[in-house]
């Protein structure tokens, strides 16, 4: 089948990350080739737990619904050393949340909901399967990208390559780029074995565990009847041959007895890990722009992987689409570098705290982790120290796009730069949150407006009504939107009269106390051209 010889956006690499993008993409009338050298949805686990932030970025193309309803939610794990527990921990959650903290599924699966929630724009967003990048020649209009597909080098003409091509990206070294951080000895043995269970779904962890001793084990309930084992085997021990079944067979089957889970079992996929720290510098390279493990690699230790990549994607449709549709200049793609970046240093800054007490790289964090365990057995205050910091969205304090913070007082959960905290609202009798409306056009938050500002917020939203995803504004008070459940103020801490405006991906961009609609069309004037002209034919008035 022949490729295109034009596209907008040329996505190499078919995963979550890849496919996540062109759905998202696609919603916000982008259309996006992606090529993905295999011919089908990847084999076995891999990553498999996906973050509240992450079901809400699947939840902006609908893909948020068959992952709630086939993966398993978690809200908490235990740790143990030896056989007695050290560790219960619970991540923040409430019944009013739109989604688990934490939800269990196999990678495989949410490439097949993100592959569909594609096939919603089928004139959009295309995929060929079994077909590589093998070479590229990118300038300052675009990307030249030589593909291999159906046994065939064809090219393909691309206004923007985004490279999502895993930890081997072809297009990070066809440019000569490189990876830059540090990568650990320890090894884990990673495997998924089909055996039913009534245990409840947590995170579960032992040090040191009778079945395994020296060892760190891992388990993680799965869709299907399907337990993910993780176990770190020893420095001196041959690769190779710890994946052979007949090695591998038994550990699981000794800890299965430990645990008391007795039923049958049959393995279905094994494979081996080491944990990485490494990133690019800069995911912005001209017309070429890096997401996922193909701009930086994360230990899997608080399950930063996926859902980093999933944050990438999150942060780059928007202001790519908002480029492509003529709504912003080609810069607005730096603050995707600058804000992503920041947020992989700090998950490998996480995850590097994580690998070292997980699988310790030396003697010293052996002694210290060992240490740790015996003194969480009889002193309560020491068991934080095992916590495994699960994933959480990562607050972009320095991002250029930050504007002045206009309610200095107010919650700084909410500050410019942080992701947005959701509530939910009421409209008549009808329940809804916050986070419903990210994934589209800028949102404008209402605190009890006075009925000027109400009818000048309102007036900016029809300016941007020509716009693609024009401006959203919700106002609560008594009338409308109503925070029935008073979470407003514990969350945003902002007064009456009080204005939030916020990202298409759900990050407060400004705040502001009794603002003016001067001051709010200038905010938003940088991507709604409508407001700016209409700013410019004023002040010509």
């Amino acid at each position: 089948m022949p490729l295109p010889s034009h596209v907008p956006v040329l996505i190499a690499g078919g995963g979550p990350v890849g496919l996540t993008l062109a759905a998202l993409l696609a919603e916000y009338g982008i259309a996006s080739l992606t090529v993905e050298a295999d011919d089908d949805y990847c084999s076995g686990s891999r990553a498999i737990c996906i973050s509240r932030r992450s079901q809400e970025i699947l939840g902006w193309v609908g893909a948020d619904k068959p992952v709630m309803s086939t993966g398993l939610a978690w809200t908490g794990g235990r740790s143990y050393f030896g056989d007695r527990e050290v560790l219960h921990f619970e991540m923040p959650h409430d019944p009013l949340q739109r989604y688990a903290p934490m939800v269990n599924i196999q990678q495989y699966s949410v490439e097949e909901y993100a592959h569909l929630a594609m096939q919603r724009h089928p004139e959009l967003a295309k995929l060929q399967w079994s077909a590589r990048v093998a070479g590229l020649q990118a300038d300052d209009k675009g990307v030249t990208v030589e593909v291999d597909a159906d046994g065939q080098r064809q090219t393909v003409r691309a206004d923007w390559l985004i490279a999502c091509d895993g930890g081997r990206s072809t297009v990070r070294e066809s440019m000569g780029l490189k990876l830059e951080g540090m990568q650990y000895e320890g090894r884990y043995v990673i495997v998924d074995i089909e055996q039913e269970s009534n245990r409840a779904v947590e995170r579960l962890a032992w040090f040191d565990p009778p079945s395994n001793p020296g060892s760190t084990l891992l388990m993680h309930r799965q869709p299907g009847n399907v337990w993910r084992v993780d176990y770190q085997i020893a420095d001196d021990e041959d690769a190779d041959a710890a994946v052979k079944p007949e090695n591998v067979l038994p550990r699981v089957q000794s800890h299965l007895d430990m645990i008391g889970e007795t039923a049958p079992w049959k393995p279905l996929w094994i494979s081996l890990y080491n944990a990485k720290c490494l990133t690019l510098d800069q995911y912005r390279h001209g017309r070429v722009l890096f997401a996922g493990d193909a701009g930086h690699l994360v230990p899997i230790f608080g399950v930063r992987g996926l859902n980093s990549g999933l944050d990438d994607a999150g942060n780059l449709a928007w202001k790519l689409a908002w480029v492509l549709n003529g709504q912003a200049s080609d810069s607005l793609l730096d603050s995707y570098s600058v804000e992503r970046v920041h947020a992989t240093r700090q998950n490998l800054a996480y995850g590097a705290k994580s690998t070292e007490f997980m699988a310790p790289p030396d003697f010293g964090f052996r002694l210290l982790r060992e240490a740790a365990l015996r003194l969480a057995l009889v002193d309560e205050t020491v068991r934080p120290l095992i916590n495994p910091r699960q994933s959480a969205p990562i607050s972009y304090d320095t991002s250029p796009l930050n504007l002045g913070d206009g309610a200095p007082g107010a919650h700084p959960a909410a500050a410019p730069g942080q992701p947005a905290p959701d509530v939910l609202l009421h409209d008549g009798d009808t329940p809804h949150h916050l986070s419903e409306h990210f994934g589209q056009g800028f949102v404008a938050l209402a605190i009890s407006p006075a009925p000027g500002l109400a009818a000048e917020l309102h007036a900016l939203a029809a300016a941007t009504q020509t716009s693609p995803k024009p401006l959203q504004v919700l106002c609560v008070n008594k009338n409308a939107l109503r925070d029935t459940h008073g979470q407003l103020g514990p969350r945003y801490g902002c007064e009456a009269g009080s204005v939030i405006l916020m990202r298409p991906d759900g990050y407060v961009l400004g705040r502001w106390t009794q603002p003016g609609a001067t001051g709010l069309r200038a905010a938003l004037a940088p991507y709604y051209p409508s407001l700016e002209s209409n700013t410019q034919k004023k002040g010509q008035a």
